[in-house]
């Protein structure tokens, strides 16, 4: 007797319709894509770019902060930096005020590089918004914003029982 528990095909279809993560999936892919592809004549990928973007500052900023405001973790960071300081655009520094601690800074050549990137990025922007309905890009930037900022506990799936198949996932 087999334990497999059958999922309707209706079911995959609700998910591939409705799910929000999936949806956020597929348009942020196709958005690197965009992004990657007009800034690669500048040498930068879409990430690079926010990473060096998100350095622009008047004072060098320390690592976690960078880390919040790019969603990922310091580890991640470090590894996106390496390129970056390779190629002499980014330096990473002790932090004075506290040893452990490193401060991130543009070069003056990482400076040329994201000033090259800019007007391709606003034009990208600006074509990509132009194809969005009127006032769309304004409402879905801060619906995604509003996402972005989301924190705490995710609702836990409610197990119900079936009498013939064991566990099945419910509302």
């Amino acid at each position: 007797m087999s334990n497999s528990v059958e999922i309707p095909f209706s079911t995959t279809l609700l998910v591939r319709d409705t799910c929000l993560c999936l949806h956020a999936q597929r348009a942020a892919r196709a958005l690197a894509r965009l992004f990657d592809d007009a800034l690669r004549p500048a040498g930068l990928t879409n990430g690079q770019f926010s990473l060096m973007m998100s350095l622009n500052r008047p004072e060098p900023p320390p690592m976690g902060p960078v880390a919040a405001l790019l969603a990922m973790d310091q580890t991640t960071l470090t590894a996106a930096l390496k390129p970056l300081q390779r190629k002499g655009w980014v330096s990473v520094m002790e932090n004075p005020k506290d040893r452990r601690g490193r401060l991130l800074a543009l070069t003056g050549e990482g400076r040329t590089v994201l000033a090259r990137a800019l007007p391709i990025w606003k034009d990208t922007h600006a074509a990509l918004d132009r194809k969005l309905p009127d006032g769309s890009s304004a409402r879905l930037r801060q619906d995604l914003q509003t996402v972005s900022g989301m924190t705490g506990e995710t609702p836990k799936p409610v197990v119900r029982r079936s009498r013939h198949n064991g566990p099945t996932m419910g509302e």
